[in-house]
Parts: C-alpha cells; structure tokens; sequence
C-alpha cells in the first residue's frame, strides 16, 4: 500500500533575537521573569521590516529539500500552513513556487490556524495515498505573527514569534507513513482569539486600523484544563485505531505555546518528558511553524530515528484541533 513518509526536514527563524527583557523596557514593568518562570520563554525570533512569510518559506524549505537531497523541481505539490500570509490573495504557497523554482508543483495555503502544519501533514499524506500523480510533496508550516502584534498588548507581545519549518513527505511501500490522524474543533470558541480585520467581515480602513483589528487579539481567556484535555482525548482515540496504547508512541511533538499544557497531557497519557521535544525556550510561541521546528531539532539530536511511531497534535484559533501518528 502506497504511503507518505517523511524524508527530510528544516527550519528558518529570523536573525533579530528579542529577549525577554525587552518587554521589561516597553511595558516598564518585569515580564521576563513570569516568561521565564511560568512558560519557559527566554527569548524569540521577529522579522525584520523588510522580512514577511514567503521569506521565512523559502529558506526553510532550501533546508529541507537539501535534507531530502530533493530537487524543487521534483516536487509535485507545495502546501503552506499559516495564518499570517504574504497576502489576502494569491496563496504563499504559489509566491514560494516561484522562487524556489518548483515548475512542476502544484500549491494551495491552507489555514487552520496553529493547527495548520499537523492538518496540511494529514492533507499531503492522503493526496499521496489517494492519487499516483502527487509522490513528493513540500509542507509547511508558517508564521510572522510579529506583525500583527500590539507592541503594547502584554497578553500577546511577549508569546508570539516568527518561524518557518516543515517536512517532505514521500510515497512508500515499505512500511513507512501515516498510520492515523484526528480533526476536530471547538468552533463556538472562533471569537475568543484571532485577527479579526482585514477580511469581509472588517474590511482593511482607516477606522479598522484605528481600532486594532488588523493586530491579534486575546478577546477571552480560554479554559485552563482545554487542550490537555483534547488532546490526550485525541491521542487515545488514534492509539486504540490502530491497536496501540500512547506508551506505545515513541516521540511527542506538541504545540508549543504552553510548557504546563504538555506537561498536563503527558500526565494523563502516563507518558514522561523524556518523550517530547519543546522548543519554545529560545523561539517563543510559532504557531503552526512549532510542531516541525521541534520534529526538526528532535531529529538533529538523534532523539528519534528511522521506524519509531511519532504522534504529532496542535491546536489553534477557531479552535482547531489535529493529530497524526506517523512510522518514520
């Protein structure tokens, strides 16, 4: 049976390193220290002025069709998780193709929030599974949060950064791909965090700029206990599909904007964390580029290696939820 491994991945974070007391000096009071104590943040990554999501792209994905020795040219499809795009229209994906010389590839964004790089996973492995004509496929997960943020908003300014990661999933016969996978959402939070200008709902104006709506908005606080309980919901629900139990998983790789929830979820699986990888200390919060960046340094540091079953789940606004268990 035809399945999608993964080949190769990669990461790009911007040069401009922002430490936590930076936020000391601009809200003039201490931040760093709750960052450092509560959420394990020391410091992250923005763009600079002249730097936006397509950049981030492209260089994460040199990286990671050099760890795949794959061609751009190769490629079959090209598809970009984020919900911060270069534009309202046409898709990042068709403005990466360009420049990264990928002819013979097909592209589409894809938005689920930060979510999105586990769902867009999920997406390629089934165009793999489904259809001959599609055996090499980019993924990847973008964000460039930094310029939607109010610089002055402590709920937001000091969480988000910017990052690009993903993987190349191949076809294969041998074993190797996605073995389950999970959507689910909780859409009547939709309103409680996004961008929630620059749509058809809020047009881009003056008085929409004025008021904030183009910049991320925390609008209500989210239950605490909300995504550990999901998400190990989930993970029990994927492992018993495919008659395993979440001991059974070798490597977690989980959103990255909560050390608390991750460690609350691996409880409740009885999973220690020896077996998940976080990266939020010296990125910040990524959003749908986390879940590859930490795949991407798990990798790098021999943490995971060629036929362990690893499980990928995020979550993000809308809410969105996704998981994938994978055989490398």
């Amino acid at each position: 049976m035809r399945n999608a491994k993964i080949i190769g991945s990669g990461m790009y974070v911007p040069k401009k390193v922002i430490p936590n007391s930076y936020f000391n000096e601009i809200l003039k009071e201490d931040v760093g220290t709750w960052l450092s104590e509560n959420v394990q943040i020391h410091e992250r990554r923005w763009c600079a002025d002249d730097e936006s999501t397509a950049d981030l792209c492209v260089n994460a994905a040199k990286e990671i069709l050099k760890d795949a020795n794959v061609k751009a040219e190769d490629l079959d499809l090209i598809i970009i998780s984020t919900d911060t795009p270069e534009y309202i229209s046409p898709s990042t994906a068709s403005v990466v193709q360009d420049r990264l010389g990928a002819v013979n590839s097909g592209t589409f964004d894809l938005n689920s929030a930060c979510s999105g790089f586990v769902t867009a996973l999920d997406v390629a492995a089934k165009y793999i599974q489904a259809d001959t004509n599609y055996n090499t496929i980019l993924v990847l997960g973008a964000y460039a949060m930094s310029k939607h943020l109010n610089k002055n908003d402590k709920k937001t300014v000091t969480l988000f950064a910017d990052g690009a990661s993903g993987v190349i999933l191949k076809s294969d016969e041998n074993g190797a791909g996605i073995l389950a996978s999970q959507l689910k959402t909780k859409g009547e939070y939709s309103s409680w965090m996004g961008i929630y200008g620059g749509g058809t709902f809020k047009p881009t104006t003056e008085e929409s700029l004025n008021n904030g709506d183009h910049q991320l908005k925390f609008v209500k606080k989210f239950p605490k206990e909300l995504n550990s309980k999901v998400w190990s919901t989930m993970v029990k629900d994927m492992c018993k599909s495919i008659g395993k139990i979440p001991t059974d998983i070798d490597h977690y790789f989980i959103t990255q904007i909560n050390i608390n929830s991750i460690k609350e979820t691996l409880d409740i699986l009885g999973v220690g964390m020896d077996k998940t990888t976080t990266i939020m200390h010296n990125y910040g919060y990524t959003g749908s580029a986390c879940i590859p960046m930490a795949f991407y340094h798990a990798k790098k540091d021999n943490k995971i290696k060629e036929g362990d079953t690893v499980l990928f789940i995020g979550s993000g606004g809308g809410l969105a939820f996704a998981g994938a268990i994978f055989k490398l």
